[in-house]
C-alpha cells in the first residue's frame, strides 16, 4: 500500500489541570524530521514524543504542535524562593546604608521580583498530564496516518493508470522495431544504388553491414528491461513497506532505458514514442515524491 506524505491529526486530552490541544501535521521531505513546539516547562518530554513519532513514521517532515492552558478551578503550590528573596534584602539594606536612604521594601515589592515565586505541580498530576500527552498524540498518528493512507491510494490509482499508459507504449516499441533494420536496409540499398549507378551492389557487404547496425540498432534488450521494470514498480506499489525511495531509483532506471532507446533507434515514430514516455515518467516521477 502507497502512502502519501501530507496529512494531519489533531486531539483533546484534559488532565491534572490542563487542557491539552495537540496538532500533528506531516509534509514532504526527502528524510524524516521531526520538529516540535511545547510549552518551556514541559520540553523534557519532546524526546520521548519524537521516539513515538519516528516509530510510526519513516518519511516526511512532521511538525508537532502542543498548547497547554491552566485550568481556572485548578489549584497550585506556590514556593517561595527564600535565598533569593534574602539576596535582595540584604542588596536594599547595603544601599540604603551607603546612600542614607529611608524607604523600605513593600510586600508588593518583594512579590514583583522575577522568580521569587515557583509554582509546583503535584507529582501525580504530572504523570497524569504525561500520560495524555502521548495518549493524545497516538490518537493524532492514527488520523495522519489514515490520511497518508487515503491520499497514497489517489496517488496510486493515478500511478497505475500511467504506467498502463508506459506498457501500451512499449507494445508499440516492439512492434517497430523490426522496422527498424528493415527501413535501414531500404534506405542504405537506395543510396548505394544512386553512388554505383549502373554498377551492381555487394549484397554480401550489404548484408554485413546492415547486420552491424541492426546489432546498434537492437532494442529489445532495452525493452525487455524496461518491462521488468514496469512488474518491479507493481510489486512494490502493492507491498506493506514505504515504497517512495525505491520508486524513485526505478524510474530512473525506466528513464535511463527510454533515453537509450531513443538513441540507439533512427526513427521518427520510435523517437516520437520516447518522448511521450519520458514526458509520463515525468507525471509519474512528480506523484512519487509526495510519496513515504
Amino acid at each position: 500500500m502507497l502512502r502519501s506524505m501530507t496529512g494531519f491529526g489533531q486531539a483533546l486530552r484534559q488532565a491534572g489541570g490542563y487542557g491539552i490541544q495537540l496538532e500533528l501535521k506531516s509534509v514532504n521531505h526527502r528524510f524524516l524530521e521531526t520538529v516540535v513546539r511545547i510549552p518551556r516547562q514541559w520540553s523534557y518530554m519532546e524526546e520521548r514524543l519524537k521516539k513515538l513519532i519516528q516509530g510510526k513514521i519513516t518519511r516526511g517532515r512532521l511538525e508537532l504542535s502542543i498548547l497547554m492552558e491552566r485550568d481556572s478551578a485548578s489549584v497550585q503550590k506556590a514556593e517561595i524562593n527564600w535565598p533569593l528573596a534574602d539576596a535582595y534584602l540584604a542588596a536594599s539594606r547595603q544601599l540604603a546604608d551607603k546612600y542614607s536612604l529611608d524607604g523600605k521594601l513593600a510586600i508588593q515589592d518583594l512579590l514583583s521580583i522575577p522568580d521569587l515565586l515557583a509554582f509546583k505541580e503535584d507529582a501525580d498530576e504530572i504523570h497524569l498530564v504525561e500520560e495524555a500527552m502521548t495518549d493524545a498524540l497516538q490518537e493524532a498518528l492514527e488520523q495522519l496516518a489514515a490520511m497518508r493512507e487515503t491520499e497514497g491510494a489517489h496517488l496510486h490509482a493515478d500511478i497505475k493508470e500511467r504506467l498502463l499508459s508506459l506498457r501500451r507504449r512499449v507494445a508499440l516499441l516492439e512492434e517497430l522495431a523490426p522496422a527498424v533494420v528493415d527501413d535501414y536496409h531500404r534506405k542504405l540499398k537506395q543510396r548505394l544504388s544512386t553512388l554505383l549507378e549502373d554498377r551492381s551492389i555487394d549484397e554480401q557487404r550489404l548484408a554485413l553491414e546492415v547486420a552491424l547496425i541492426a546489432d546498434k540498432a537492437d532494442i529489445m534488450e532495452e525493452i525487455t528491461r524496461l518491462k521488468s521494470h514496469f512488474d518491479h514498480f507493481d510489486r512494490i506499489g502493492e507491498g506493506s513497506e514505504p515504497a517512495g525511495r525505491k520508486l524513485d531509483f526505478l524510474l530512473q532506471e525506466m528513464n535511463r532505458e527510454a533515453n537509450t532507446i531513443g538513441s540507439k533507434a533512427n526513427s521518427a515514430e520510435i523517437a516520437a514514442l520516447v518522448v511521450e514516455m519520458k514526458a509520463e515518467m515525468e507525471k509519474i516521477r512528480e506523484q512519487v515524491q509526495n510519496l513515504e
